[in-house]
């Protein structure tokens, strides 16, 4: 649903999260024009299916709902996967790492919330990434 409201700038209230996705989309960021290939991944692969994802990516938003104490508990083991894959020797893009950004989402369900702001930004610290919490 991010993605999609990302590409159309509309909220989709009918999506199915279990599908994995590419979205191609083209927009202007500082005056250039940037084009996107986005994964959005579906969030049930097994260890191989991840690492192949990790490599095929440039950046990643590492998503988790505030309302799901488990999606949480993944992001460290991800944001972990992404640092290994990427500075592995193997790769020949350098040893630069990809941005990477941890987000919270459905900050808007307060009553549902089981990962506090403060849960999410100690995370961001530890990691030393970039922390957001979105609706």
């Amino acid at each position: 649903a991010l993605t999609v409201r990302f590409i159309t700038r509309r909220f989709i209230g009918d999506y199915d999260p279990t599908l994995e996705m590419i979205y191609r989309h083209m927009t202007v960021i500082d005056g250039e024009m940037v084009h996107f290939e986005i994964l959005d991944t579906a969030g049930q692969e097994d260890s191989l299916q991840i690492e192949e994802k990790i490599k095929w990516g440039d950046g990643f938003a590492v998503v988790y709902s505030v309302t799901d104490r488990c999606s949480f508990d993944e992001v460290m083991r991800l944001c972990f996967l992404i640092n290994h894959i990427h500075s592995s020797p193997k790769r020949s893009s350098g040893s630069e790492q990809p941005p990477v950004v941890i987000v919270g989402n459905k900050k808007d369900l307060q009553f549902d919330r089981m990962v506090s702001t403060e849960d999410g930004e100690n995370l961001s610290k530890a990691l030393k990434l970039p922390f957001y919490e979105i609706s």
